[in-house]
């Protein structure tokens, strides 16, 4: 009797359900499908309510250092969904999350003449820390495929991506910029 009950009311009360799905996405797709590439640091976070005050979105500026694709000038202020406003909090799931003073290179998309936002969720945002020798590195591994027109599977913990000096992580955005092979 309890099953028929508890069937019955999952019949008469849908609820929608969302998700969030993240497909990897290949370094050259990144960067030939974003508008903007900026490396720069954050000055500002900032979480609002947005859609009638259904959802928290993140306001995230930088000071842009330079651009390898794109300018959008001296600061740059994208969004990113999720955020915290006191005690409430939306969790958007692979969406990153910025700090004041972190370093990064971002990959940004625009829709329409809104703010721009991070391409591919976090995917679209790369860390800049000082390395061993106290060069700057990009931390998020690169997954780039062998020819242009090969794919590469991407694989997690591939042990084959390891980060990389942000001059030669620019030289290789460059490269895909001019339609280089690897």
């Amino acid at each position: 009797m309890r099953r028929l009950a508890a069937c019955l009311l999952l019949l008469i009360a849908p609820v929608a359900l969302r998700a969030t799905v993240i497909l990897p996405i290949e370094f050259r797709e990144l960067v030939t499908t974003s508008q903007v590439i900026v490396h720069g640091r954050v000055t500002d976070v900032r979480s609002a309510y947005v859609d009638r005050r259904t959802s928290i979105q993140t306001f995230v500026t930088i000071a842009a250092e330079d651009y390898l694709k794109g300018d959008l000038g001296e600061y740059v202020t994208f969004f990113v969904p999720g955020g915290q406003i006191g005690p409430y909090r939306t969790v958007f799931v692979g969406a990153p999350q910025f700090h004041e003073g972190d370093e990064v290179v971002l990959f940004l998309r625009r829709n329409g003449s809104g703010l721009p936002f991070v391409a591919g969720l976090s995917q679209g945002a790369y860390r800049v820390v000082p390395g061993a020798a106290g060069q700057p590195i990009v931390t998020t591994p690169v997954v780039m495929a062998k020819g242009i027109a090969d794919r590469e599977p991407i694989v997690r913990g591939d042990p084959a991506r390891r980060p990389l000096p942000l001059d030669e992580f620019r030289s290789l955005v460059r490269q895909v910029l001019a339609g280089g092979r690897q």
